[in-house]
Protein backbone atom coordinates (compact mmCIF):
# COMPACT_ATOMS: atom_id res chain seq x y z
CA UNK A 1 0.00 0.00 0.00
CA UNK A 2 1.34 3.43 -1.29
CA UNK A 3 1.55 6.55 1.14
CA UNK A 4 -1.23 8.23 -1.15
CA UNK A 5 -3.46 4.62 -0.72
CA UNK A 6 -3.15 4.90 2.96
CA UNK A 7 -4.33 8.12 3.34
CA UNK A 8 -7.10 7.43 1.00
CA UNK A 9 -8.06 4.42 3.22
CA UNK A 10 -8.08 6.47 6.33
CA UNK A 11 -10.50 9.19 4.84
CA UNK A 12 -12.70 5.99 4.08
CA UNK A 13 -12.42 4.73 7.47
CA UNK A 14 -13.18 8.07 8.95
CA UNK A 15 -16.78 8.04 7.38
CA UNK A 16 -17.76 5.33 8.34
CA UNK A 17 -16.40 5.45 12.09
CA UNK A 18 -17.26 9.34 12.84
CA UNK A 19 -13.73 8.93 14.51
CA UNK A 20 -10.12 7.60 14.39
CA UNK A 21 -7.79 7.91 16.90
CA UNK A 22 -3.88 8.21 16.04
CA UNK A 23 -2.34 5.03 17.82
CA UNK A 24 -5.13 2.85 16.48
CA UNK A 25 -4.01 3.65 13.10
CA UNK A 26 -0.77 3.26 13.63
CA UNK A 27 -1.28 -0.20 14.67
CA UNK A 28 -4.16 -0.98 11.54
CA UNK A 29 -1.57 -0.15 8.81
CA UNK A 30 1.52 -1.32 10.46
CA UNK A 31 3.69 2.06 10.85
CA UNK A 32 5.13 4.04 13.21
CA UNK A 33 3.50 6.76 14.93
CA UNK A 34 5.75 9.51 12.95
CA UNK A 35 4.43 8.51 9.55
CA UNK A 36 0.62 8.60 10.94
CA UNK A 37 1.28 12.13 12.45
CA UNK A 38 2.44 12.65 8.98
CA UNK A 39 -0.68 11.33 7.20
CA UNK A 40 -2.73 13.72 9.35
CA UNK A 41 -1.37 16.43 8.81
CA UNK A 42 -1.16 15.85 4.94
CA UNK A 43 -5.04 15.39 5.10
CA UNK A 44 -5.89 18.17 7.23
CA UNK A 45 -3.81 20.74 5.40
CA UNK A 46 -6.05 19.29 2.17
CA UNK A 47 -9.15 20.21 4.17
CA UNK A 48 -10.32 16.42 4.29
CA UNK A 49 -9.72 15.92 8.11
CA UNK A 50 -9.78 18.11 11.42
CA UNK A 51 -7.46 17.02 13.54
CA UNK A 52 -7.90 16.92 17.41
CA UNK A 53 -6.36 15.88 20.78
CA UNK A 54 -5.19 12.22 19.69
CA UNK A 55 -6.99 11.73 16.46
CA UNK A 56 -9.23 12.94 14.06
CA UNK A 57 -12.50 13.59 13.11
CA UNK A 58 -14.40 14.83 9.57
CA UNK A 59 -13.60 18.08 8.32
CA UNK A 60 -17.41 18.82 8.27
CA UNK A 61 -18.01 17.85 12.01
CA UNK A 62 -17.82 21.17 13.49
CA UNK A 63 -21.39 21.89 10.73
CA UNK A 64 -22.88 18.66 10.83
CA UNK A 65 -26.24 19.87 11.61
CA UNK A 66 -28.18 22.47 10.25
CA UNK A 67 -30.81 23.38 12.63
CA UNK A 68 -29.69 25.17 15.72
CA UNK A 69 -30.23 23.90 18.93
CA UNK A 70 -32.54 27.17 19.84
CA UNK A 71 -34.99 26.23 17.10
CA UNK A 72 -35.25 22.37 18.20
CA UNK A 73 -36.08 23.26 21.31
CA UNK A 74 -39.20 24.25 20.14
CA UNK A 75 -40.01 21.67 18.45
CA UNK A 76 -42.66 18.86 19.22
CA UNK A 77 -42.35 20.31 22.69
CA UNK A 78 -45.60 18.44 23.85
CA UNK A 79 -44.20 15.10 23.25
CA UNK A 80 -40.34 15.61 24.22
CA UNK A 81 -42.32 16.68 27.56
CA UNK A 82 -44.20 14.09 28.40
CA UNK A 83 -41.51 11.48 27.56
CA UNK A 84 -38.83 13.71 30.08
CA UNK A 85 -41.16 13.00 32.61
CA UNK A 86 -41.57 9.54 32.74
CA UNK A 87 -37.77 9.49 32.46
CA UNK A 88 -37.16 11.19 35.36
CA UNK A 89 -39.70 8.99 37.40
CA UNK A 90 -37.47 6.14 36.50
CA UNK A 91 -34.46 8.16 38.50
CA UNK A 92 -34.38 7.55 41.97
CA UNK A 93 -32.50 10.20 44.43
CA UNK A 94 -28.18 9.64 44.67
CA UNK A 95 -28.01 7.57 41.88
CA UNK A 96 -26.08 8.22 39.17
CA UNK A 97 -26.68 9.17 35.05
CA UNK A 98 -25.41 9.75 31.67
CA UNK A 99 -27.30 12.16 29.37
CA UNK A 100 -26.68 12.60 25.81
CA UNK A 101 -26.93 15.60 23.38
CA UNK A 102 -30.52 16.33 21.87
CA UNK A 103 -33.77 18.57 22.78
CA UNK A 104 -35.42 15.42 24.76
CA UNK A 105 -32.96 14.82 26.25
CA UNK A 106 -32.98 18.63 27.57
CA UNK A 107 -36.29 18.01 28.60
CA UNK A 108 -35.52 15.49 31.06
CA UNK A 109 -32.70 17.83 32.66
CA UNK A 110 -35.48 20.05 33.14
CA UNK A 111 -37.37 17.84 34.47
CA UNK A 112 -34.63 16.26 37.27
CA UNK A 113 -34.47 19.71 38.60
CA UNK A 114 -36.04 17.99 42.30
CA UNK A 115 -33.98 14.77 42.30
CA UNK A 116 -31.37 14.73 45.02
CA UNK A 117 -27.85 14.05 45.54
CA UNK A 118 -27.91 12.73 41.73
CA UNK A 119 -24.13 12.48 39.80
CA UNK A 120 -24.56 13.10 36.07
CA UNK A 121 -22.53 13.20 33.38
CA UNK A 122 -22.87 14.44 29.59
CA UNK A 123 -22.00 16.13 26.85
CA UNK A 124 -24.74 18.69 26.13
CA UNK A 125 -23.34 22.24 27.11
CA UNK A 126 -27.15 22.65 27.34
CA UNK A 127 -28.17 20.08 29.90
CA UNK A 128 -25.05 20.93 32.11
CA UNK A 129 -26.50 24.26 32.20
CA UNK A 130 -29.96 23.69 33.20
CA UNK A 131 -28.55 20.44 35.73
CA UNK A 132 -26.21 22.98 37.69
CA UNK A 133 -28.29 25.29 38.87
CA UNK A 134 -29.61 23.19 41.40
CA UNK A 135 -27.80 22.14 44.54
CA UNK A 136 -28.95 18.61 44.64
CA UNK A 137 -27.02 17.46 41.38
CA UNK A 138 -23.27 17.02 40.75
CA UNK A 139 -22.30 17.93 36.98
CA UNK A 140 -19.63 16.47 35.06
CA UNK A 141 -19.01 17.41 31.21
CA UNK A 142 -17.07 15.44 29.66
CA UNK A 143 -14.26 16.97 27.26
CA UNK A 144 -13.90 16.69 23.57
CA UNK A 145 -14.76 18.94 20.25
CA UNK A 146 -17.68 21.05 20.83
CA UNK A 147 -20.14 20.92 17.90
CA UNK A 148 -21.48 23.95 16.10
CA UNK A 149 -25.12 25.10 16.76
CA UNK A 150 -25.81 22.12 18.75
CA UNK A 151 -23.14 22.75 21.67
CA UNK A 152 -22.38 18.87 21.46
CA UNK A 153 -18.94 17.63 22.96
CA UNK A 154 -17.16 15.05 20.51
CA UNK A 155 -14.47 13.24 20.22
CA UNK A 156 -11.90 10.76 21.69
CA UNK A 157 -11.55 12.88 25.04
CA UNK A 158 -15.28 12.54 25.09
CA UNK A 159 -15.18 8.57 24.43
CA UNK A 160 -11.84 8.31 27.02
CA UNK A 161 -14.17 10.39 29.87
CA UNK A 162 -17.15 8.52 29.02
CA UNK A 163 -15.33 4.69 29.10
CA UNK A 164 -13.44 5.97 32.84
CA UNK A 165 -16.73 6.11 34.84
CA UNK A 166 -19.66 3.61 35.47
CA UNK A 167 -23.19 4.56 35.92
CA UNK A 168 -26.81 2.93 36.81
CA UNK A 169 -28.98 4.94 33.75
CA UNK A 170 -27.55 6.27 30.10
CA UNK A 171 -30.14 8.56 28.57
CA UNK A 172 -29.82 8.77 24.89
CA UNK A 173 -31.20 10.55 22.48
CA UNK A 174 -32.39 9.05 18.73
CA UNK A 175 -32.83 10.66 15.23
CA UNK A 176 -34.55 6.71 14.62
CA UNK A 177 -35.47 4.10 16.16
CA UNK A 178 -35.53 0.64 14.01
CA UNK A 179 -36.84 -2.90 14.88
CA UNK A 180 -34.57 -4.55 12.23
CA UNK A 181 -31.72 -1.76 12.24
CA UNK A 182 -32.16 -0.77 15.93
CA UNK A 183 -31.11 2.52 17.37
CA UNK A 184 -29.86 4.87 14.52
CA UNK A 185 -28.33 8.56 14.50
CA UNK A 186 -27.74 11.42 11.71
CA UNK A 187 -24.31 11.58 11.36
CA UNK A 188 -21.68 9.19 12.16
CA UNK A 189 -19.38 11.56 14.43
CA UNK A 190 -21.46 11.17 17.35
CA UNK A 191 -21.61 7.15 17.21
CA UNK A 192 -18.59 6.71 19.33
CA UNK A 193 -19.49 8.36 22.41
CA UNK A 194 -22.69 7.25 22.59
CA UNK A 195 -21.58 3.62 22.31
CA UNK A 196 -19.21 4.27 24.88
CA UNK A 197 -22.61 5.33 27.10
CA UNK A 198 -24.12 2.62 26.46
CA UNK A 199 -21.21 0.15 27.66
CA UNK A 200 -21.10 2.50 31.00
CA UNK A 201 -24.32 2.17 32.14
CA UNK A 202 -26.34 -0.75 33.87
CA UNK A 203 -29.50 0.84 31.93
CA UNK A 204 -29.43 2.61 28.99
CA UNK A 205 -33.23 4.55 27.83
CA UNK A 206 -33.71 6.00 24.61
CA UNK A 207 -35.81 9.16 24.74
CA UNK A 208 -37.50 9.53 20.70
CA UNK A 209 -40.85 10.76 20.15
CA UNK A 210 -42.91 8.78 17.83
CA UNK A 211 -41.98 10.70 14.68
CA UNK A 212 -38.85 8.56 15.37
CA UNK A 213 -40.55 5.35 15.50
CA UNK A 214 -40.14 3.42 12.37
CA UNK A 215 -37.35 5.50 11.48
CA UNK A 216 -34.13 4.48 10.13
CA UNK A 217 -31.02 7.65 10.25
CA UNK A 218 -27.94 7.36 8.40
CA UNK A 219 -25.30 5.83 11.60
CA UNK A 220 -25.97 2.69 13.47
CA UNK A 221 -25.46 2.92 16.73
CA UNK A 222 -26.62 -0.24 18.43
CA UNK A 223 -29.10 -3.40 17.89
CA UNK A 224 -32.22 -3.03 20.16
CA UNK A 225 -31.02 -5.64 22.33
CA UNK A 226 -28.67 -2.96 23.82
CA UNK A 227 -31.14 -1.17 25.06
CA UNK A 228 -33.21 -1.27 28.32
CA UNK A 229 -36.28 1.13 27.29
CA UNK A 230 -37.34 3.18 24.67
CA UNK A 231 -39.93 5.87 25.76
CA UNK A 232 -42.04 7.63 23.19
CA UNK A 233 -45.42 9.48 23.55
CA UNK A 234 -48.43 7.85 22.12
CA UNK A 235 -49.61 9.01 18.64
CA UNK A 236 -51.96 8.34 15.55
CA UNK A 237 -49.31 8.05 13.87
CA UNK A 238 -47.47 5.45 15.64
CA UNK A 239 -47.04 1.92 14.23
CA UNK A 240 -46.51 -1.30 14.59
CA UNK A 241 -45.24 -0.91 18.12
CA UNK A 242 -46.28 -4.09 19.19
CA UNK A 243 -42.87 -5.80 17.14
CA UNK A 244 -41.04 -3.62 20.12
CA UNK A 245 -43.05 -5.81 23.05
CA UNK A 246 -41.98 -4.30 26.34
CA UNK A 247 -39.39 -2.67 25.27
CA UNK A 248 -41.35 0.39 24.38
CA UNK A 249 -43.01 2.43 26.83
CA UNK A 250 -45.52 4.36 25.03
CA UNK A 251 -46.62 7.19 27.54
CA UNK A 252 -49.40 9.70 28.37
CA UNK A 253 -49.18 12.76 30.18
CA UNK A 254 -48.69 12.20 33.82
CA UNK A 255 -47.73 8.71 33.24
CA UNK A 256 -44.69 8.29 35.55
CA UNK A 257 -43.23 4.58 36.49
CA UNK A 258 -44.81 2.71 39.13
Amino acid sequence: MTAAQRRERIVEMLTEKGYLNAVELSEIFGVDSSTIRRDLSLLEKSGKVLRTHGGLLPAEAPHAYDTPYYIRLEMNTSAKTVIAEYAASLVQDGQSLILDNGSTVYALALALKDKKNLTVVTNDIYCAMALGQHPGITVHVAGGLMLDKVYTLVGQETVDKINSIHVDWAFLGSEGVHFENGITNINTIEIPVKQAMIRSADKTVVLADSSKIGYRALAHVCPLDDISMIITESSPGLKQRAKYGAKMVVVEPGTKQR
